[in-house]
């Protein structure tokens, strides 16, 4: 894709921290920006609203658009019970289907249709990285609480609801993301770096499981480089080629703040805390082990490839930036898209 000029990106979902980091980057590019939302909301690009369930005036937006990028899903920190577990699968799939049968009625097809996913679809991984080609999918894997099936049946339907759709004109990626970390407000950088300020940033558990995740100025790099790449297709795994355990995860997140020691958790206590705070531990305690075999395979070149590096970087810039929310939108409809979901 031709990216000299001016190109056209709609957002579905967009007014989390993700869509938003997408929203200010490409509006600073120059780039006509649309987030599709289902609240209205002031901001420097333009905002429309959908339900992200039927069909609207909204899908005029696709018509000759260069890039769809879909992030719309209600977030997964949540207890799932059997109401919260329809309304995380429908707040996926349903507007997954529904933006498919959208870019079939549209003269001009998008060009691109990027879809988020999550790299939680592979399975818990202690011994070995998981890549798009050899990694395994999870659901069956011995010593995986039974409760973590759900999130990869989600991600797996997800997956099958946006490749099930007929566009053979619109070029597709699901993007199999890791958590983004950026210093924005209410972000999951800011709630690790919180448990750190309060001298609660040890290793959880056993400290073993891998984190995977990926610096916001790569995030964006990372999509660039998809949108150009006109022969890539398929899922592509969003993270940094540097995942590691959890208890260094959280080392190096203390040394960049200047704290020697932190809290450790154990799983009971875990356990405890999920049901307190009404989530559940599989956000702290999977391992996930991911690493982008494609996105190196393409060139791309990572500007944060280690942790210990981006921890410094966003601790330095969270110290110095204003605390201030990624935009207006309201906190019911920032739970409503997927950055940092799953």
């Amino acid at each position: 894709m031709n990216t000299a000029r001016p190109l056209r990106i709609v957002l579905p979902g967009g007014s989390g921290q993700v869509g938003s980091l997408l929203a200010r980057h490409f509006h600073a590019k120059g780039n006509s920006v649309v987030v599709l939302t289902r609240r209205m909301f002031p901001a420097p690009w333009r905002t429309v609203t959908w339900d992200g369930v039927n069909l609207g005036d909204w899908v005029r937006e696709l018509d000759g658009a260069d890039v769809v990028i879909n992030l719309a899903g209600r977030s997964v920190n949540c207890r799932y019970s059997t109401a919260n577990r329809r309304e995380i699968l429908e707040s996926r799939t349903k507007p997954t289907r529904v933006l498919g049968e959208a870019i079939t009625r549209v003269a001009r097809p998008p060009t691109l249709w990027m879809n988020a996913s999550t790299a939680t679809i592979y399975r818990h991984a202690l011994d070995r990285p998981m890549d798009e080609v050899t990694g395994e999918l999870g659901g069956n894997e011995p010593g995986a609480p039974s409760a973590w099936r759900f999130s990869i049946d989600v991600a797996k339907r997800w997956e099958e609801a946006f490749f099930a759709a007929s566009t053979p004109n619109t070029r597709k990626i699901a993007l199999r993301s890791a958590m983004t970390m950026s210093p924005d407000r209410a972000g999951i950088f800011d709630v690790l770096l919180r448990l750190v300020r309060f001298g609660l940033g040890g290793s959880a558990g056993s400290g073993r499981q891998f984190v995977s995740w990926i610096h916001e100025v790569d995030f964006v790099r990372a999509i660039d480089c998809l949108i150009a790449k006109e022969n890539v297709t398929g899922c592509i795994n969003i993270a940094s080629p540097g995942p590691v355990p959890n208890r260094e995860f959280m080392s190096a997140l203390r040394r960049a703040w200047g704290r020697r020691l932190g809290l450790p958790a154990a799983e009971w206590m875990l356990e405890i805390g999920a049901v307190l705070l009404r989530t559940e531990t599989e956000l702290i305690l999977k391992s996930r082990r991911v690493i982008p075999g494609r996105l190196l395979e393409s060139g791309f070149q990572f500007q944060f490839s280690d942790w210990p590096s981006a921890a410094r970087d966003l601790v330095q810039r969270w110290r110095n930036e204003p605390r201030s929310k990624p935009n207006d939108a309201s906190a019911s409809e920032r739970v409503c898209e997927t950055g940092q979901a799953i």
